[in-house]
């Protein structure tokens, strides 16, 4: 038996099950992926990757998305042309309850301590 043809377009995400908690903390601790997570999670719904607007070059905020999907904090998947993003909230918060919520908390605080403008 043959496996479906997978198109060149689809990324790689780990499953529920390979998503690990060293992983999410790692993806988390950049100030740029922080920013992108809560922007997700405030929006509630996908947004494409132009959506964000971040003070990094573009070949830095493609690897900031990367390091999102590959950790399991994010699902990317292509529309049309735009890459839509989406916070896998529902699998972190299976695995690991509350702490989505509390890392938001905490970095929404940090922001408004620190006058900066937050998602």
């Amino acid at each position: 038996m043959t496996s479906p043809a997978v198109s060149s377009r689809d990324l790689p995400h780990p499953a529920r099950e390979e998503i690990r908690l060293e992983g999410v903390l790692h993806a988390l601790s950049d100030p740029m992926r922080l920013r992108i997570v809560r922007e997700l999670a405030t929006r509630g719904e996908e947004l494409t990757c132009s959506h964000f607007d971040l003070p990094v070059t573009k070949s830095t905020t493609t690897h900031h998305f990367r390091v999102l999907r590959e950790s399991g904090v994010i699902r990317q998947t292509y529309r049309g042309t735009a890459k839509m993003n989406g916070l896998r909230d529902d699998d972190l918060d299976d695995l690991f309850p509350g702490l989505l919520d509390v890392l938001l908390d905490a970095a929404g605080r940090q922001a408004a301590r620190l006058g900066e403008d937050g998602a």
